[in-house]
């Protein structure tokens, strides 16, 4: 399940009337049609990369809400070299190409199309999620580091056009790695995972905890809050080291240590 899927039912849970958008194919092979019907959501097919796509779905969202839209989740992320599993220092650049098409500009031209056709309420809020591989260097994250760095640049850059001509709110949240079909495919996820919540001083966030710091980013409670990308990661973007991890790292060496403990290095 997806961050996205949980962001909508909390929404929901909140009072909003939305619409839904995923790719032609994922709505006819997946199952985003029965979260449309359990929210009485909308369902509008769309190619993200698609400006024409993106026209008609925020066409049918304001037809749908009766008027302009209050908030945007962009949650899309895909890498055909992480499925073809090429390495970094192997990629295919039409398939890089796709990588930052569909992952970070992707991200622009839903900006663009909503600031042209007025589709956005001032003081509006757009989040799109990210992840700290745009910062630093996570192993397997291969070239969806250099879309979410992409993505996070695009915030900030139309974050100051659109906050300066309709108060319009642009941010991205760094996300803890997060249990999702998307997430499966980047290689050592479980290992990222069990790293990760042993660092973090609150464990990873969830995809219920990412909603909920969503819902905050939508309402009227942050509308002097633009331009940032906001750290959700139980504390992991500040630390160095823990004492969870220190202690499973030193439980590594233990077969590579002689009879009188000594750690044995060749």
């Amino acid at each position: 399940m997806s961050i996205a899927w949980k962001v909508a039912e909390r929404a929901v849970e909140e009072g909003a009337i939305i619409t839904l958008s995923n790719t032609p194919l994922a709505v006819r092979m997946g199952t985003t049609n029965e979260l449309a019907e359990k929210l009485n959501a909308k369902l509008i097919p769309a190619d993200a990369t698609s400006v024409s796509d993106l026209e008609e779905v925020f066409k049918q969202s304001m037809e749908a809400l009766g008027g302009k839209i209050d908030f945007v989740l962009h949650s899309i992320g895909m890498s055909p070299n992480v499925r073809k599993k090429r390495t970094y220092d192997d990629l295919d650049y039409d398939m890089l190409s796709s990588t930052l098409d569909i992952s970070a500009i992707s991200f622009h031209k839903m900006l663009q199309v909503a600031k042209k056709m007025n589709a956005i309420s001032d003081y509006g809020s757009v989040v799109a999620l990210t992840y700290m591989a745009a910062q630093r260097t996570v192993f397997g994250y291969n070239d969806m580091a250099d879309a979410k760095s992409m993505l996070e640049s695009i915030a900030r850059s139309f974050g100051y056009i659109y906050g300066r001509e309709h108060n319009v709110r642009v941010n991205t949240i760094s996300q803890s790695p997060t249990v999702t079909t998307a997430g499966s495919g980047v290689k050592g996820m479980d290992g990222l995972l069990d790293f990760s919540e042993r660092m973090s001083p609150l464990g990873n966030a969830t995809a219920a905890d990412c909603a909920d710091y969503c819902m905050v980013m939508f309402s009227d409670l942050t509308r002097k809050v633009t331009m940032q990308n906001l750290y959700h990661d139980g504390g992991f973007s500040s630390m160095a080291m823990s004492y969870r991890a220190m202690e499973q790292y030193n439980k590594s060496f233990e077969e590579f240590k002689d009879e009188n403990g000594k750690i044995i290095y060749g």
